[in-house]
């Protein structure tokens, strides 16, 4: 299994309708059939750590069974396609961490 977790940190600028329509791409990606499991989030109201982040916007948790499914997905998939082309005029900042779980 490949855990793909996405963070994203909008523009500033952004409308409320810009936000919006950023908020229902990324709900789009967690329905992919294919998928082993979802999750679609914003930063939760835990208490301020130093380990701690809650400056990202937004974030993607997606499980993919297999890593062809996971490069499909990069290079081939129509849900990731549209997202990229409709948001990332959207955001300033994304970081990626794919993981394998360890059992």
């Amino acid at each position: 299994m490949i855990i793909h977790n996405v963070y994203f940190w909008l523009k500033k600028d952004l409308t409320a309708e810009q936000r919006a329509t950023f908020e229902q791409e990324l709900q789009l990606l967690a329905r992919i059939p294919y998928l082993a499991g979802a999750s679609i989030g914003k930063p939760a109201p835990t208490e301020q750590r130093p380990v701690t982040d809650h400056s990202f916007d937004y974030t993607s948790s997606l499980q993919f069974r297999t890593m062809a499914d996971h490069e499909h997905y990069q290079a081939g998939c129509e849900f990731h396609r549209r997202f990229v082309e409709t948001c990332k005029p959207m955001f300033d900042r994304v970081l990626v961490y794919d993981n394998t779980p360890l059992a």
